[in-house]
């Protein structure tokens, strides 16, 4: 049956399958329905981006203008 899975399934599970929350076997197979299914690959393949595009704008520094303004604003309260 795992074998076997619907793309309903994969889209489920694919936020565990990107972070590598499932077994081994659950993982296989939602990796052997990804080699075939092309929605569900680009499904995967968009969450990845996505996440990429996250973490990278986590690391850009803010302005010096938005901490002043923000560093105002705490001080005020």
């Amino acid at each position: 049956m795992i074998n076997d899975l619907r793309c309903e399934e994969v889209i489920e599970k694919l936020l565990d399958y990107l972070d590598r929350e499932l077994d081994s076997e659950t993982e296989q197979a939602l990796a052997n329905h990804m080699e075939t299914c092309r929605a569900c690959y680009s499904r995967a393949e968009f969450e990845r981006r996505l996440r990429a595009r996250i973490n990278e704008a986590g690391r850009a520094a803010a302005p010096d203008s938005l901490r002043h303004r923000v560093r105002a604003l705490v001080e005020r309260y």
